[in-house]
């Protein structure tokens, strides 16, 4: 009987090839035929899951893109659910918006090929809707973030929550820079150091 193929773990495990050529060669070299290769198979065998370059590109983001989500708004659900303790819900808001740094070598990675794959929307018209959804998604998080903040007693009542977002974001997207351009200056604890002086401030900002 012929074998029955999962067409979607299929499409995972070139979405997973395309990341191990980016990480060790640059996006920009992965090729259908680099992918295909890496993920032990034949071109046309690629082909037959993608129509396309733009589309291995596009889905390969995507699905980088759902798995930080999906790590993030788990610690989100938790931390921020109604019944947890006003102390756990501050200590916990440091901890989730750190999920956006880079402080181990998985999120290294996945900093390294996010910054990779935002870099190449610049030009690459097929990605940029990806890029929109994740910035218009963060922003939403980071101004419930906020939101909670307040209510716990850690943000002026006077801030203003778009702004604090957008300053909020920009605070973890040159942390996460650093940290992949210089990882042995920008160090986990250097950032964490950053992102807490800057939660601090907002608790006696206005």
């Amino acid at each position: 009987m012929p074998k029955i193929v999962d067409r979607e773990a299929r499409r995972q495990e070139v979405a997973d090839a395309v990341f191990r050529v980016a990480a060790r060669d640059g996006l920009e070299n992965a090729s259908l035929r680099k992918v295909a290769d890496e993920a032990g198979l034949a071109i046309g065998s690629v082909r037959h899951y993608f129509t396309g370059h733009g589309e291995l590109m596009t889905f390969a983001m995507e699905e980088l893109a759902r798995r930080i989500e999906h790590r993030v708004r788990g610690h989100a659900d938790r931390i921020l659910s109604p019944g947890a303790r006003a102390g756990d819900r501050r200590a916990g808001m440091t901890e989730l918006l750190a999920e956006f740094l880079p402080l181990d070598a998985a999120r290294q990675e996945e900093a390294t090929l996010w910054l990779a794959f935002t870099t190449a929307a610049r030009t690459r018209p097929e990605l940029r809707p990806r890029l929109d959804a994740s910035h218009e998604g963060m922003h939403a998080l980071l101004v419930r973030v906020l939101s909670e903040a307040r209510r716990a007693g850690g943000l002026s009542e006077d801030a203003d929550f778009d702004i604090e977002a957008l300053r909020l974001a920009a605070l973890l997207d040159g942390l996460t820079l650093q940290a992949v351009l210089r990882p042995g200056d920008v160090t986990p604890e250097a950032m964490r150091r950053v992102l807490t002086r800057h939660l601090d401030s907002l608790r006696h900002s206005g």
